[in-house]
């Protein structure tokens, strides 16, 4: 992040309304535990209606993806500082071993470049322990113009 200063405040609001704010993140029951300028962490409680694969117990890989792609914002937002616009453009998942059912989702995010017009962000997702990711990601994301009033 810039040496901009970020206004006193801003990173525990956008933490705290960020999944409230966006009604699939909401209904989803997405919080962000924690984010600064460094990056974001978020959760995402098991339902049973999360498993593509009911017979082996297996998350479907677009609630994975619909956490990292969420927590991933926050973080491109929370690197700028302020609250703006933002759009996802690129998202690459790799899955690397099944989320299983009966456990939370757990993602960490940080923003890694910010350029005037674009967002680099990498991420993970977990269930039990950080170290051993189900997937792992790298996007980007437009920034646009900061919302408010015409």
């Amino acid at each position: 992040m810039s040496a901009r200063m970020v206004q006193k405040g801003f990173f525990e609001a956008l933490r705290v309304n960020f999944a409230q704010a966006i009604p699939h993140t909401r209904e989803c029951g997405m919080t962000v535990d924690a984010l600064d300028e460094t990056g974001a962490r978020a959760r995402m409680p098991f339902r049973p209606d999360w498993l593509g694969d009911t017979e082996r117990g297996v998350y479907h890989t677009g609630v994975v993806t619909t956490l990292v792609d969420t927590v991933s914002g926050v973080a491109a937002m929370a690197a700028a500082g302020r609250f703006e616009t933002i759009a996802t453009l690129d998202l690459r998942m790799d899955f690397l071993r099944p989320a299983v059912q009966g456990k939370d989702l757990h993602a960490h995010a940080t923003c890694y470049r910010m350029t005037r017009s674009i967002a680099f962000v990498r991420a993970s997702a977990w269930q039990d322990d950080e170290r051993e990711p189900v997937a792992v990601s790298h996007s980007t994301f437009m920034r646009g113009p900061v919302p408010g009033p015409k």
